[in-house]
């Protein structure tokens, strides 16, 4: 859901102040507890599953035809396991192995994945093994997402889906003390520094397989070392022809110059697969096909000198461009090309073929071959792309269901004679079709999502900028701040930012939106100090660029107000809020969500600064109005009940808030489940509540476990679970525990103090209760 008064997600999507969470105050303690507003990304629990072993999380590729084991690879890595070393070999290291890390590096086109798919299908198919991962390494966010689902389906102590790092952690941690076998295979690491903080321990019961093109030293580190792994040996080429023309049924293709195609084509396993392919589907022998190849000299005017540093793509870019011709000529005529073109700029760890249903891709190839192009010949030419071997298409593999080798994909893209423009437009296109509006519906098409917008967007480059920046670029950034990645989601807006001011200049309202995301990132991981600065900015520039009343200038303030009220700044939060109403109820309408959200952020606002009973008229309509147009399980309903239940505490109608909220904690453990952020809530104010009611003991419980999963969940400093703190200090002091409350509280001020500062109104108001309990004692 986007924020009050923006465009659609599928155009823009920026951040928002919506409903506040609650969070409960505690009464005549002087310690100040503001609620906490979520964005309007809704972070759907996911709980852990009761794993049935043996568990696989990930889709290896599935063995090519013909797939040859490389022996001599495969007894170094067995013989370093039987010795119970745990290794990462490098080409030229002796050292002893002191690791379960293997590290495969070689560069591309060499049979890496496939040699670690081998390891993953075996250990699958023989059973030896309890927990088999497969995760794509290419960035940080790929391998945390990769950790957090295995964390899920081994149901890992911590683990709740609510925040995918925290789930990641949870995992290496469970890998620590489990002892059941597993085996994590981390595919195409393409920087270390991804990895920093994330390689799998080093465990007695399982070890790692990595595969990687980067001869890093920092590979080598840590007890680690790699085995370096080249092209085909010549008996391993001829077996490859052999096999493969075999098991298609061609053994007559094999003559007197299948030793000279396999040097031909330096023995690399990719090139051979591609020339195979052609041989099969165009019924010619290894001579015919050698002479084919040797004529095509072109390859040299398509790959430029420096191009081709490991000396693989000269014969991969030949290899390609003969297949390719043959598939432009097979029905339906000249598709071949421009899909292999926009296949090229897509991640190598697959994408959904329902991409090539979308609109975006059936009228990219109409345009390429001047003739409407339906989705099922769409359909036919990413078939005879397959046929032909350039690339894989496993419908099992869902969302990861098409792969082409990065090797294949680069030689393409050099070989294409298509607008890249043109080809990073459509494939962005594609994917917006493809992003469901609710990205926990579907989570393992969201990963493969994001894993493809990254892999497009450092292909493309500037173009995705042009003429303005393209809305995938901002829902794959939105989609990281609806799964909590909030750190991640800071890097990317970070880079939006920088992007967007570089390209497109400070007054272009999709710099102005970047900037505006930015800030909802902050203040989504408690930054608010630096959030505030750059709302500032931008509710100059949107009124500056669009004008007062703009919908995208009121979003603006309602986010400044949002960080204004998460600071403790809570009038200059009311001044602004009570605008942003007349304005989405002028433009909007009286029961439109965003005027229902506006309404339901004053009275949070009236209610902190003490005006409780302006707040619970207000949170009555509120509640009225919300179950009336989202209905009674909605999140924002359960919310603006939670508020109205904090409302009625504040009045002293501990009764009413005590019935509200204990059904406000059933609904919410009923639809969020019992680790969501805003269940932990619900159990504070539940807390509050009995507390007030002088039910001490039981406040005292739940507040302890509040404590624990508020740390867990968001953080130490995160200036919740220092309230829950401040919290469980307030139930210590009231059950006459005053010693544990002032030692808690010194911390709470100290953490509040250095998060904070020393002028928020929570810093102030725990320095009067550490006096005031310290007088007491």
């Amino acid at each position: 859901m986007t924020s009050p008064l923006d465009p659609p997600a599928a155009a823009r999507v920026t951040g928002s102040g919506a409903a506040r969470a609650d969070r409960a105050g505690v009464a005549n303690t002087g310690v100040i507890h503001g609620d906490v507003r979520p964005e309007f990304h809704e972070h759907h629990h996911h709980p852990p599953t009761t794993a049935r072993w043996p568990v696989q999380v990930g889709q290896p590729p599935a063995l090519a035809s013909a797939f040859q084991p490389r022996q001599a690879v495969r007894e170094r890595i067995q013989d370093a396991r039987a010795h119970g070393a745990d290794v990462v070999l490098t080409q030229h290291d002796a050292r002893p192995a002191r690791t379960r890390t293997r590290v495969l590096a070689g560069e591309g086109g060499v049979g890496k994945s496939q040699l670690a798919a081998w390891f993953a299908h075996q250990a699958q198919q023989e059973r030896t093994t309890d927990l088999v991962v497969w995760v794509p390494a290419g960035s940080t966010e790929q391998i945390i997402t990769g950790y957090a689902r295995a964390a899920l389906r081994v149901g890992a102590p911590g683990a709740d889906g609510t925040e995918p790092a925290t789930d990641a952690t949870a995992f290496c941690e469970w890998l620590h003390t489990t002892d059941r076998t597993w085996l994590i295979v981390l595919d195409d690491i393409t920087d270390p520094a991804d990895l920093v903080g994330w390689w799998p321990p080093q465990g007695s019961t399982g070890w790692t397989l990595a595969t990687t093109r980067r001869r890093d030293a920092a590979l080598a580190t840590g007890g680690r070392r790699s085995i370096d792994i080249g092209v085909y040996s010549p008996s391993e080429s001829l077996a490859y022809l052999t096999d493969r023309l075999a098991e298609a049924g061609c053994p007559d293709l094999l003559d007197a110059s299948t030793g000279d195609l396999a040097a031909a084509v330096g023995h690399l396993p990719l090139a051979l697969s591609h020339a195979t392919a052609y041989m099969i589907d165009q019924a010619i022998g290894c001579a015919d096909y050698l002479t084919r190849y040797t004529a095509a000299a072109r390859v040299a005017e398509v790959m430029p000198a420096g191009s081709d540093p490991d000396g693989y793509g000269r014969p991969v870019a030949v290899t390609l461009l003969l297949a390719l011709d043959a598939a432009d000529r097979a029905s339906p005529i000249g598709l071949a090309r421009p899909a292999l073109a926009l296949a090229a700029v897509l991640s190598p760890d697959g994408h959904p073929d329902e991409l090539w249903k979308t609109t975006a891709v059936t009228g990219y190839l109409s345009d390429q071959v001047d003739r409407p192009v339906t989705a099922d010949q769409s359909g036919t030419a990413l078939r005879t792309l397959h046929r032909y071997g350039l690339l894989t298409h496993t419908p099992a593999d869902g969302p990861r269901a098409v792969r082409v080798h990065a090797l294949t994909a680069r030689a393409s893209r050099e070989a294409s004679t298509i607008d890249p423009s043109t080809v990073a437009h459509t494939a962005a296109a594609a994917l917006l079709q493809l992003w469901p509006e609710n990205d926990h519906a579907t989570p393992e098409l969201v990963y493969a999502l994001r894993a493809n917008t990254s892999t497009l967007a450092g292909l493309a480059g500037d173009l995705l900028w042009r003429p303005d920046g393209h809305s995938l670029l901002y829902r794959a950034g939105d989609s990281l701040l609806r799964w909590g990645l909030n750190a991640l989601a800071v890097d990317h807006w970070h880079r939006m930012v920088d992007d967007a001011v570089r390209v497109l200049g400070d007054d272009h309202p999709d710099t102005i939106t970047a900037w505006a995301n930015l800030a909802t990132s902050y203040r989504q991981a408690g930054r608010t100090d630096e959030a505030i600065p750059i709302e500032e900015k931008v509710v100059k520039d949107r009124s500056r660029v669009s004008g007062d009343d703009h919908p995208h200038t009121i979003t603006a303030r309602a986010n400044l107000a949002a960080s204004y009220w998460q600071a403790g700044r809570t009038d200059e939060a009311i001044t602004i809020e009570e605008k942003v109403l007349k304005d989405v109820v002028r433009l909007l309408g009286d029961d439109h969500p965003h005027t229902i959200t506006a309404r339901a952020n004053l009275a949070a606002s009236y209610r902190q600064a003490g005006r409780t009973d302006e707040a619970i008229t207000i949170m009555e309509k509120v509640v009225d109005d919300a179950v009336r147009v989202l209905g009674d399980d909605h999140p924002h309903t359960i919310t603006a009940r939670a508020n109205l239940a904090t409302s009625y505490q504040q009045a002293g109608r501990t009764d009413e808030a005590t019935t509200i909220t204990e059904n406000v904690l059933d609904d919410r453990r009923r639809v969020l489940g019992d680790d969501h952020p805003s269940t932990i809530t619900a159990w504070a104010n539940l807390a509050a509540c009995y507390r007030q009611a002088g039910r001490v003991d039981e406040a005292t419980t739940i507040m302890e476990k509040v404590v624990d999963d508020a740390v867990r969940v968001l953080s130490a400093d995160h200036p919740d679970a220092i309230t829950a703190w401040a919290n469980l200090a307030a139930c210590y002091r009231q059950a006459g525990r005053l010693d544990e409350a002032i030692t808690i509280m010194e911390k709470v001020l100290d953490d509040r103090r250095r998060v904070l500062g020393d002028d928020h109104p929570n810093t102030v108001a725990a320095v009067d209760a550490v006096r005031t309990w310290r007088n007491r004692a």
